[in-house]
């Protein structure tokens, strides 16, 4: 068996956690291809790595001071170097960086740099191969990722590797330019590299024992995911859960290899397991809850709308020629409502409205602020029936209102569509419904 491993950056924030990492990577045999973050928080007032490289290579290029914040970095890593005990010195990798730093090698190159010293650590730390991620990880001279190039280079660069490290976030671009992720970018290299290698399994450890059912701020110890599908969890990471990059899926959803969330200061925990299918049934009905604050409605009516072929063409053109995405879009036979971002919406609202009265003629247009929209994702919702009416009651009881509800034709998941002040409320109550009361 072959496992990918990657480590946030809580997991490699001192020579603490290292050696928790270094404890789970030697329990097992398989976990033979290691990808680190930059070092992340000891503490909730510390600084990320990342950030201090922002912050230091921008002074340096504006010809500021950046030398007392330069120092901070490096006391960073030699503190984990002192810490580990470890024959190694980064000052010549140290001067390269300040040189490129002031000849303004660009902001990607500044922030790669984390994750490349951790990386030099950590293959130290192990004794094992470091692999540059710059010299297999490809992207287009604008930035995008190029999946192919890079999953041929990488499968041909680690075919002979028993055991590496290899820095997660960045790559290079065709001319040699360092380019990275968006931020939490590592949880995509891991993928990257267990897909071009064929692993049996991605390990992306964190500080958390894998997904869970809601979102712990709003419901006290909520329930673990034990597996969840790629579908599923598209969902729920578009709705704001966040314990995984979403981009992260797409390179292992292509050879079906799953993807195991683990927690380092809780090794023993099983964790939530994400796979493409499985014929295991969910533990309850649904899978998880997850919402965003922030939309707004833009109500259009019309009497005998529904015989108007192109309406609903007319008026989504509207949205596209002021750059603004569309969320959701109930419609009834006289109206059809438009979700979007409210924080998007509202620079460009008078055109819209404006261009809404050109394109279709409605008999009113209407506007409703300060709406949240929250996702009850789950594939055993298929299964049972009356998943709707169990929403609604649950709802109504806790006496929210609900001002929209969206089902897509693979009964994967709710859209259920409140007021903001009423969003903890919503998951609570439906919480409630689906876990609390059969848990």
């Amino acid at each position: 068996m072959i496992k990918v491993v990657k480590f946030g950056g809580s997991s490699l924030a001192s020579a603490h956690q290292f050696k928790k990492v270094g404890d789970i990577i030697k329990s097992d045999k398989s976990r033979r291809f290691v990808v680190p973050s930059a070092p992340g928080k000891r503490n909730p007032k510390d600084e990320k790595v990342t950030d201090l490289l922002y912050e230091t290579y921008d002074l340096a290029a504006e010809g500021g001071a950046y030398k007392k914040k330069f120092e901070k970095i490096k006391a960073r890593y030699e503190e984990i170097i002192d810490g580990l005990s470890l024959n190694l010195n980064l000052e010549h990798e140290f001067a390269k960086i300040e040189e490129e730093f002031l000849n303004k090698a660009g902001r990607e190159y500044a922030a790669s740099r984390g994750e490349y010293l951790n990386g030099l650590i950590m293959a130290n730390y192990l004794g094992v191969e470091f692999v540059d991620p710059a010299e297999m990880i490809f992207f287009f001279e604008d930035g995008t990722f190029d999946a192919e190039a890079t999953n041929i280079e990488v499968a041909a660069r680690l075919e002979k590797v028993s055991r590496a490290v290899i820095p997660g976030f960045y790559g290079s671009d065709h001319s040699g330019k360092i380019r990275t992720f968006s931020r939490g970018g590592s949880d995509i290299t891991g993928s990257i590299v267990a897909r071009g290698i064929r692993a049996d399994l991605y390990e992306n450890w964190t500080d958390v024992s894998g997904f869970l059912v809601a979102d712990p701020r709003i419901i006290p110890n909520p329930e673990p995911i034990e597996s969840i599908t790629y579908k599923e969890l598209r969902e729920l990471a578009y709705m704001g859960a966040s314990v995984l990059h979403e981009d992260a899926i797409f390179p292992v959803r292509k050879e079906g290899i799953p993807i195991n969330i683990r927690n380092t200061n809780k090794p023993d925990d099983k964790g939530t397991m994400i796979v493409e299918s499985t014929c295991k049934s969910s533990k309850f009905t649904i899978t998880g809850i997850a919402g965003k604050k922030g939309f707004c409605a833009i109500n259009v009516d019309k009497a005998m709308m529904n015989s108007e072929v192109g309406f609903c063409a007319r008026v989504l053109n509207v949205f596209a020629e002021n750059d603004i995405s569309i969320e959701h879009m109930p419609s009834g036979i006289d109206t059809m409502t438009v979700l979007v971002h409210q924080s998007e919406f509202e620079e460009h609202e008078q055109q819209i409205v404006s261009g809404i009265h050109r394109a279709v003629a409605p008999d009113t247009v209407e506007m409703e602020s300060g709406l949240a929209l929250i996702a009850i994702v789950g594939r055993g919702m298929k299964a049972n029936r009356g998943t709707a009416g169990r929403i609604f009651s649950a709802l109504a009881h806790a006496r929210v209102n609900v001002k929209m509800i969206d089902q897509g034709s693979s009964e994967l998941n709710i859209i259920v569509g409140v007021k903001e002040n009423d969003f903890e409320t919503t998951i609570k109550a439906i919480y409630d419904m689906f876990v609390k009361s059969v848990s």
